[in-house]
């Protein structure tokens, strides 16, 4: 089992995974890129407990601190998923909100909140959500109150929370006619055609598109 450790600490490997992303590992980076200021005694306290091996001017994760930070960043994100879909939280509020709750949220608190939100794969900004144990099962022991699209009848509504497309084109195609996550809309028909309204829109979806629109439920 992995120590809890200091918060500083979370947020330099939080910003080691972020960059690691782009394949980017400079030290210069990371340190001008992390939202805490940090020393090199912190780097080298890091080394110390295994988490990270410098090699020259780069950073990297050991096989300890991977995990630890994937851990960290998975529940940042599913944060944003939770307070941008679900309470509508406003950007600049969401990121400050996330990056306290990412310390604090518990595994099972944690699961509960992906289950909830039908198991997302990518947070607001596109980046993608590390699984848990709850994926792999798409455990569905909460309340389902974010479903699939599909799974909607005709005159029900939902607010999309997220899109889980199949290629980026897809992705593009339905926020170039307004479908973006925080949209209302309602369900026209489901035969022979998906039909869905909103903002004065009527689209006709393929089954498997709306398979990978998920939508909160709401009273119609």
């Amino acid at each position: 089992m992995i120590n809890v450790i200091d918060e500083k600490y979370e947020e330099i490997l939080e910003t080691i995974w972020n960059l690691s992303e782009k394949k980017e590992y400079s030290s210069k980076l990371i340190k001008n890129s992390c939202s805490v200021d940090f020393s090199e005694e912190d780097v080298t306290e890091l080394e110390k407990m295994g988490f990270i091996v410098r090699g020259g001017d780069k950073i990297l994760f050991t096989s300890k601190g991977k995990t630890h930070a994937e851990k960290i960043v998975r529940r940042h994100r599913l944060t944003k998923v939770l307070l941008n879909s679900i309470l509508r939280i406003k950007n600049a509020e969401m990121r400050e909100i996330a990056c306290k709750v990412e310390h604090t949220l518990l595994p099972e608190v944690e699961e509960a909140i992906c289950t909830l939100l039908g198991h997302p794969e990518m947070c607001p900004d596109g980046s993608p959500i590390p699984p848990g144990r709850c994926c792999g099962n798409r455990t569905r022991t909460v309340a389902n109150i974010v479903t699939s699209l599909n799974e909607l009848e005709p005159g029900e509504r939902g607010i999309v929370t997220f899109i889980r497309p199949s290629d980026h084109s897809q992705l593009h195609q339905l926020l170039s006619f307004g479908l973006n996550p925080g949209v209302t809309l309602s369900v026209h028909q489901s035969s022979p055609a998906f039909c869905i309204e909103f903002e004065n829109t009527q689209l006709a979806l393929d089954s498997q598109i709306a398979r990978n629109i998920f939508v909160l439920r709401t009273p119609s």
